[in-house]
């Protein structure tokens, strides 16, 4: 009796130490597993965030606005009114750069006595159309009924055809004579002026002027080739 009570008490010894050590394993696996769980939510959903931002942000407020102005503007063509308006528009910008040659059609010409140099007229052309022009080589004079085209001065060929914009001037300076006894004096009134073409002859209509008072001149006089400037115009 005495052996199966040892017995006895050793086996419940035993259990109960069992019992204790599953007690406290259990619990430290709890207090394990509750633990880390938040810290593995935070790391899985951290880098997620910046893409997720970037992909559905929008641009700023201004553009995303005027992204679409243009198909709903004024030169879209959407309608009759603003196909209108468009063609309107193309026409005045091919009208601004068409490119012709100066004439009478184009300009008009003055013809003014200046103070210095002595002896000099100067011709001012300017372009009254609608696009550009084109003032080739020097203007072809004709003094009353003279029968040669006054000389035209090579030296003050310029570099470049002078070409005029919609109310743009060109200048010509005309030397009324020579140095004083070197040639017979003419005094004349009328003053013809004739446009010279791309090629160098000259078109048949000329602009038809009226001279200053007292105006004389000599075959010696010359005209200049037209220039964008006044002052080049008259340095001859």
């Amino acid at each position: 009796m005495r052996t199966n009570r040892i017995r006895t008490t050793a086996l419940a010894a035993t259990a109960l130490v069992a019992a204790l050590s599953l007690t406290v394993c259990g619990g430290n696996e709890g207090t394990k597993s509750a633990g880390p769980a938040p810290a593995a939510t935070t790391e899985s959903t951290a880098p997620q965030t910046p893409q997720t931002s970037e992909t559905t942000a929008p641009p700023a407020e201004a553009p995303a606005g005027t992204a679409s102005t243009p198909a709903q503007g004024k030169h879209a063509g959407g309608n009759g009114d603003q196909g209108t308006h468009s063609g309107t528009e193309t026409a005045t910008q091919a009208s601004s750069t068409a490119r012709t040659t100066c004439t009478t059609a184009n300009t008009t010409v003055t013809v003014t006595k200046v103070t210095r140099p002595i002896n000099h007229l100067l011709l001012t052309l300017k372009n009254t159309g609608s696009g550009l022009c084109d003032a080739y080589y020097a203007p072809h004079l004709g003094f009353d009924g003279a029968q040669s085209v006054f000389p035209i001065l090579k030296d003050s060929k310029p570099q470049a055809v002078v070409t005029l914009a919609p109310g743009e001037e060109a200048y010509a300076g005309i030397g009324l004579s020579g140095e004083p006894g070197q040639g017979k004096l003419y005094k004349s009134k009328n003053l013809s002026v004739f446009f010279a073409k791309k090629n160098g002859s000259t078109y048949d209509t000329p602009a038809k002027l009226k001279l200053p008072a007292e105006t004389y001149w000599d075959d010696n006089g010359f005209v200049t080739y037209w220039q964008s400037d006044r002052a080049n115009a008259l340095m001859y």
